[in-house]
């Protein structure tokens, strides 16, 4: 129980961290963090540990942990790692998908374009993906396509009029090529799913001023 509440923890903070509302030499104080998730600090330091691991922060002497540098490249580089493993997986399952599954995808779809609440977005969006990522029966990769889309803030995307027209779009790109079996259309539906993604995070990122 403790061990999944410091995931729970990590999630956050990677997710502000991430989002730019906490950027870059931003101190992390374990009391606030605690106070504000309504935890003890002894979970909020699991979560550094774990994050700092991952390079999301870093611990300085007498100052304790701080957000990492985080660059331009890093954004980029993280999501198109996505969009490489999220179009392989794709391109396979345009191999192999039948009509059965075609069909379930779609009714998915249409369930998810209905919605209109960030909360709901965000799960129908991972639900649809999963359900994708299953038929490929890819498990590993799949694995690690999971491990990377840690570091997406989704509440930024699900919140965001013009991702969610993008996302609508690139869904039905994917079902059609899921549909014609075009494994070379699903590589690139899936994959620029991922780039746009980065592409909207920078921009509002140097909204923020955070390389500035």
């Amino acid at each position: 129980m403790r061990q999944q509440l410091a995931d729970e923890i990590a999630t956050a903070l990677r997710a502000r961290i991430m989002s730019g509302e906490l950027r870059p030499g931003d101190r992390i104080r374990l009391e606030e963090v605690a106070s504000q998730l309504g935890v003890s600090i002894t979970p909020v330091r699991e979560a550094l540990l774990h994050l700092r691991g991952e390079d999301m922060v870093e611990l300085e002497p007498r100052k304790g942990y701080v957000v990492a540098p985080l660059s331009r490249q890093d954004i980029r580089d993280v999501f198109q790692l996505q969009g490489d493993i999220a179009g392989e997986l794709a391109a396979r399952v345009a191999a192999r998908i039948t009509d059965g599954q075609t069909a379930q995808l779609t009714a998915m779809n249409r369930t998810l374009a209905r919605t209109r609440t960030a909360d709901s977005i965000e799960t129908l969006e991972f639900d649809f993906h999963r359900a994708v990522n299953r038929i490929a029966e890819a498990r590993k990769l799949s694995w690690f396509l999971h491990t990377a889309t840690r570091y997406t803030p989704a509440r930024f995307y699900s919140s965001d009029a013009g991702w969610l027209a993008g996302m609508r779009e690139d869904h039905e790109a994917l079902l059609a090529a899921f549909a014609a079996h075009d494994q070379d259309a699903a590589r690139a539906a899936m994959t620029r799913h991922f780039t746009d993604g980065a592409d909207r995070l920078v921009k509002h990122l140097d909204g923020l001023g955070i390389w500035s």
